[in-house]
């Protein structure tokens, strides 16, 4: 919806998290007088004080705060509602308002319909994404690019639009629901590999999918789509685009695109191939992040990016917090922090990365109807002790049990706090060993967010050194 669109129509902001604040603060910088509404379901005592009195300061705003927010879903106020990611579009309010003549956008489709296509870089996937995202952005600028980083791991790029040059990159992390509901795909589109995630609220994988799929879905000639060819999601999602095809694998040789040869990884386009970089030079563990990188290269490539650039870019990058990130070696013992890791596929790539060395899992978190039957069927024997938070703990440990038959039994410990868990973790690992925090499961219930999940275990890894006596 572009911004003539909008300034035609009156506007409900719906969820006034990151994204719909710096909606408002671009819509109001735009219009500083033309009404605007705001729907959410927090209290004003929810919000910052600091928040509260700009809105206050607004003669030109409507605020709808609290458990009756939906009630502003009204056809006679709301031309266009702005609805931030995870409102599902299907509540019966919104499928109401939009049957009564209510046009329904978002803040990506904002941007994506405002800013100059050619330089837009859209990432997604089920894992990775922020990892990618990143080395593309520090690939631009190391090459002397203009860039942003947006979306998930930046800032909401309506914050940024209108603050610079419109030759400037913006390099979006895209999530399955900021893609949901979009009309328009990247002019240079990654898509890495989609493994079940969300399935409490999403109906199926298969709708999940089709939201990751929008990615590329309404791309044309001249757009190009990046895709991990190692798997078949990705792949039969690239059949269907209209867009350039730029395929990397670390299985096969590949034209118009990335792949190994044998431990260096080489740029094909029209009819040259390029060594680019060898995998010893990345500093980041996992042959996932071979891939990553993989789709980082394409991408900064595409952009013109010389090879040496892009290779001195890698070799500085540093592992993003809680992913599969050294927090340290203490009394013995090495502490890893892969609190990212929400989905079961992840803690295997990151067990497969770390190798035999990693003796304690800390596993669980919220549940999401996950399948957990791979996780128990693949767990390396090396696991001596894993540690279970609820509620997906006790799923995963009757998977383990279930796939024990052929394999030594790890210890189980259930635990609902960090500290207890931290605790078990000093005196349950031998030295030179690792624990692994990598749960299979997102962190809500006990904790915010995979952040704070992360900083909780690092904290108490910190000050519980010297208080846990080593049983081993």
């Amino acid at each position: 919806m572009t911004v003539n669109d909008l300034n035609r129509k009156s506007i409900l902001i719906l969820g006034f998290g990151i994204e719909g604040q710096a909606t408002y603060d671009f819509l109001r910088d735009k219009w500083p007088s033309k009404r605007l509404s705001i729907a959410d379901q927090r209290t004003p005592e929810e919000f910052s004080d600091e928040l509260i009195r700009k809105l206050a300061r607004d003669p030109a705003v409507t605020l709808n705060l609290g458990p009756g927010y939906l009630d502003s879903l009204d056809p006679e106020n709301c031309g266009v509602i702005v609805k931030t990611p995870g409102i599902p579009a299907s509540m019966e309010q919104i499928v109401k308002a939009r049957k009564a003549g209510c046009a329904l956008t978002s803040h990506s489709q904002i941007f994506l319909s405002n800013y100059p296509h050619d330089k837009i870089i859209g990432v997604t996937g089920t894992k990775g994404k922020s990892t990618t995202t990143s080395l593309i952005y520090q690939m631009l600028t190391r090459a002397g690019l203009m860039a942003e980083l947006a979306g998930n791991i930046g800032l909401p790029p309506l914050a940024r639009m209108t603050h610079v040059s419109k030759e400037t990159y913006f390099v979006h992390e895209f999530s399955s629901h900021q893609l949901a509901e979009i009309e328009s795909s990247p002019h240079i589109a990654v898509l890495l590999n989609i493994v079940p995630e969300h399935l409490d609220y999403y109906s199926s994988f298969a709708e999940y999918i089709s939201a990751k799929a929008n990615i590329t879905r309404f791309q044309q000639p001249g757009d190009f789509l990046i895709f991990n060819a190692d798997y078949p999601i990705p792949s039969e999602i690239a059949q269907r685009t209209r867009a350039a095809l730029i395929p990397f694998s670390t299985k096969t040789q590949v034209t118009s695109g990335c792949y190994l040869q044998g431990e260096t990884i080489v740029w094909s386009a029209s009819g040259h191939d390029e060594h680019v970089l060898a995998i010893g030079d990345i500093p980041l563990a996992g042959r996932f992040n071979v891939q990553n990188v993989m789709a980082a290269v394409a991408a900064a490539a595409l952009c013109d990016v010389p090879s040496g650039t892009i290779r001195d870019a890698v070799k500085e990058f540093r592992t993003l917090p809680h992913r599969l990130e050294r927090v340290g070696s203490y009394k013995g013992v090495t502490f890893y922090d892969d609190s990212i890791a929400t989905v079961p596929d992840a803690t295997l790539a990151a067990l497969e990365a770390l190798g035999p060395d990693v003796q304690t899992l800390i596993l669980g978190g919220h549940e999401r109807n996950q399948d957990f039957t791979e996780l128990g069927a693949r767990l390396p024997p090396n696991i001596r002790t894993v540690i279970l938070f609820p509620s997906t703990g006790q799923r995963i440990w009757k998977s383990i049990e279930i796939h024990s038959r052929n394999k030594p039994l790890p210890e189980a410990f259930f635990v609902d706090t960090m500290e207890a868990a931290v605790k078990i973790a000093y005196a349950r690992t031998e030295q030179a060993r690792i624990c692994l925090l990598s749960p299979a499961s997102p962190s809500f219930g006990i904790f915010r967010n995979y952040r704070e999940r992360g900083e909780s275990y690092r904290s108490f890894i910190e000050t519980l050194q010297f208080s846990v006596k080593s049983e081993k």
